[in-house]
């Protein structure tokens, strides 16, 4: 008796399963809807309160002259909250390997790059969605009217949003090694803060004490929020968008290359 082989099943194309990944992980977000509460509340808190602590530094000798603080803050804004939602990225990962969600996918004929492709893209589109209403909540509530209109202000938040992108590939990169959450929130709250506060996001940097000016002046946050900020305030641009993009390219081909050998790891490790 002759026994027929039949044809391994080997799935659906990388596409689409990146289609179908990002719709879960969407639909996972859309779900909980305390976590969308939470993440939307957040960049409108420090909306808020920059722009009443460091409202005074309009009009000082170093601040760009004729520029309100809210029309100068903002384009920093939309840059810290796309970092921000980048360090979200990795957590995600690990929660998904700890619930069991990526065991079942690899006993699957999916993709490893199609999963962490999926993530980023569903990260990027909860981004694109934060910065949103925060441009729509500082153009009612704050009177944001920069003088590069609304070309500039699409400039910047594409910057934004291609900024976040790559930093999520180098947090999914840690995540990917790191596998513990308690872990990579400590990672995430160390690498935010001086990002943050030691760069040009919230003050001019010739404002800040010597040492602290150093630190700002080779910060990669630094180039990002200045680029944004000069599109957004029709300054001249020179060449500060193209090192911000090809910073984001270099972080995003080392995450992209660090995070796929992280996650090909057996999971009981």
């Amino acid at each position: 008796m002759t026994t027929l082989a039949l044809p391994r099943w080997r799935g659906t194309s990388v596409l689409n399963q990146i289609t179908i990944l990002t719709g879960r992980s969407l639909r996972a977000l859309v779900g909980n809807p305390k976590l969308v509460i939470f993440s939307l509340l957040q960049p409108l808190i420090m909306l808020l309160l920059f722009s009443q602590i460091f409202g005074s530094m309009a009009g000082t000798a170093n601040f760009p002259a004729g520029v309100t603080y809210i029309n100068y803050l903002m384009p920093a804004i939309l840059v810290t909250t796309g970092v921000g939602a980048a360090l979200q990225s990795g957590i995600g990962l690990i929660t998904d390997m700890k619930n069991g969600v990526l065991g079942r996918f690899r006993s699957l004929p999916v993709s490893n790059i199609s999963v962490l492709v999926a993530r980023s893209m569903a990260d990027l589109a909860r981004t694109a969605m934060q910065l949103l209403i925060l441009l729509v909540a500082a153009t009612a509530l704050f009177g944001f009217s920069p003088a590069g209109g609304i070309l500039g202000v699409l400039l910047a938040f594409l910057l934004a949003l291609a900024v976040s992108w790559a930093l999520s590939w180098v947090f999914l990169a840690i995540g990917a090694w790191v596998r513990n959450a308690e872990s990579m929130q400590t990672i995430s709250v160390l690498a935010m803060f001086p990002l943050m506060f030691a760069s040009s996001a919230f003050v001019p940097v010739d404002s800040l004490p010597v040492w602290l000016r150093v630190v700002a002046t080779v910060n990669p946050l630094t180039y990002a929020v200045d680029a944004s900020r000069n599109l957004a305030l029709a300054m001249p641009v020179g060449g500060g968008v193209l090192a911000a993009l090809a910073a984001s390219v270099g972080l995003l081909a080392v995450g992209v290359v660090a995070a796929v050998r992280g996650f090909q790891r057996p999971l009981a490790n």
